[in-house]
């Protein structure tokens, strides 16, 4: 039994390490990874249930009873992935994007390719309104996509506002919420603040106190947006699910103009460390491409991204009719 529930929390650090990777790359959402691996909507529902009450279940049955009835051990769990993620591979996939961006562009363009196979395929009734949600949102997600970024601004209110809207697009497919912190011009300040706490640890402290103090008002606006937006999210599951499907699925959809591998730059922003980089894009062919398309390699990658999917789906299902197994 405990045996079991080690390998169900290592299974959701492991989810949780790969939506908070996602959630640092402007284009990929880390809600995509939560749904593509099973727990999107336990996630929403976890997040919907949590209230004052949690004090008062506390306070009349226990801490560990309080615990399990709000599911706290899966979001402990989940957000330490993410957590781990963010702090530990934010950089890595930085380094990759500027070294390798055709590659690794093209692997996030196979990976939401087949989410939105996999996304639809749940969809259980094709009918008028689903099949308009559907278009509504890959027509509002695309038009994020080409959006015009705002200057960046650090003040710690606008850091609240910020973690609110953006934690919003993080837990929606198909929307990312790191490309909504670009939109907002907060990207480089929480990305500044989290290098700042990293480097901090190493000896500069007072950088580090202040990086520290806007994450924790980014978060504190993040976690308001979470809770505000969770219950509106789990009443159109309840209610809805079909037309709430089609709108991820059109989120998605539209999302792939932004991690489309072969851009075209526009114009250009400096970043946190002085550097010169993208941020208006458009999406050319790969004849059209300055540089090596590298077609052979991108198309490897487009499939492995489906490949890794396809592999959470099989999982999926090895583990559903495993249950039903057992059940019977």
């Amino acid at each position: 039994m405990a045996s079991n529930a080690l390998i169900s929390h290592l299974s959701t650090y492991l989810k949780g390490i790969a939506m908070g990777a996602a959630d640092v790359v402007p284009g990929v959402s880390g809600g995509t990874i939560a749904f593509i691996t099973g727990i999107y909507e336990t996630l929403i529902g976890t997040i919907h249930k949590l209230d004052l009450g949690l004090f008062k279940h506390w306070k009349n049955h226990g801490f560990k009873a309080m615990w399990s009835h709000y599911n706290l051990g899966f979001l402990a769990v989940l957000f330490l992935g993410i957590a781990t993620s963010i702090f530990s591979l934010a950089k890595i996939i930085t380094h990759l994007l500027e070294t390798h961006p055709v590659l690794v562009w093209s692997f996030f363009f196979g990976l939401i390719v087949a989410s939105i196979i996999y996304v639809g395929k749940q969809i259980d009734t094709w009918r008028l309104p689903v099949i308009v949600a559907l278009i509504a949102g890959a027509v509002i997600s695309y038009f994020i996509t080409i959006a015009e970024p705002i200057a960046a601004q650090d003040s710690l209110w606008f850091m609240a506002l910020a973690g609110f809207i953006a934690i919003i697009a993080m837990i929606l497919p198909g929307l990312s919420g790191a490309f909504i912190l670009l939109l907002l011009g907060a990207y480089e300040p929480v990305i500044g603040a989290i290098s700042g706490v990293i480097d901090g640890l190493t000896g500069e402290a007072d950088l580090m106190w202040d990086s520290f103090l806007k994450l924790t008002i980014f978060a504190i606006g993040a976690v308001a947006g979470l809770k505000a937006f969770s219950g509106i999210l789990n009443w159109m599951f309840n209610n809805y699910k079909a037309i709430t499907l089609a709108v991820l699925t059109g989120f998605m959809l539209g999302a792939l103009n932004k991690v489309w591998p072969w851009k075209e730059i526009l114009t250009t922003r400096i970043n946190s460390e002085g550097l010169e980089v993208p941020l208006l894009e458009n999406s050319i062919s790969p004849s059209n491409f300055s540089g090596d398309p590298q077609v052979a390699g991108a198309i490897i990658a487009a499939v492995a991204g489906c490949a890794l999917i396809l592999g959470f789906e099989w999982l999926a299902k090895r583990k559903s009719a495993k249950a039903d197994g057992n059940g019977a």
